[in-house]
């Protein structure tokens, strides 16, 4: 992609402090003029075409509810069989990987970026991102939100409204702001 030779762009997606260039401005303001219009479509097969064709790659079965948010959508891979219900956003400006057989309840949020924490470094308006892994067969309930440099193994659910600040490995069940494990989630257990 076009983007991928920008300064900018390569220190965003590495996690180092970056400043938003003529060129990411220019792919934003892109995208959210292109979402603002396929989130109006009521057809699901040309609503989901359009958003697929603005991520970095989705694979089958990809369905997304009105409205759906992201920043670029270039940092966003998402595997077979994914679901977002209405009002799921992503801010990518760090890399976000979903995994096969996901689905999201209603105003979902994954975020990446990371704000520094020194006020004269933050008013510069610099800031830095951490990915955000998620696993197969992970189910994110509704209102959850998934911070910067989270991983979720496979097989992980999120109960709504959790505030998940750190990563969690396969088969667990997690609930609570901060999450933290409410009980294990062994398949055919």
């Amino acid at each position: 992609m076009e983007i991928d030779n920008d300064p900018a762009y390569q220190q965003m997606i590495n996690g180092e402090l970056y400043m938003e260039s003529p060129k990411l401005l220019k792919l934003r303001n892109d995208v959210r003029g292109k979402i603002m219009k396929y989130n109006q479509i009521a057809d699901n097969d040309e609503r989901n075409a359009g958003m697929a064709s603005l991520l970095r790659s989705v694979g089958d079965r990809f369905f997304v509810e009105p409205t759906f948010e992201f920043s670029y959508g270039v940092n966003i891979t998402i595997g077979n069989h994914f679901y977002a219900n209405h009002g799921v956003e992503i801010c990518d400006e760090g890399q976000v990987t979903i995994g096969n057989d996901c689905k999201f309840g209603p105003k979902v949020g994954l975020y990446t970026p990371v704000h520094p924490l020194d006020p004269t470094v933050r008013r510069t308006e610099a800031e830095r991102t951490a990915p955000i892994k998620i696993g197969n067969d992970c189910w994110i309930g509704g209102s959850a939100m998934i911070l910067p440099g989270v991983t979720l193994g496979n097989n992980v659910v999120v109960g709504a409204g959790s505030v998940v600040t750190h990563s969690f490995p396969d088969n667990v069940v997690v609930v609570g702001n901060p999450a933290r494990v409410l009980k294990e989630n062994k398949p055919n257990a």
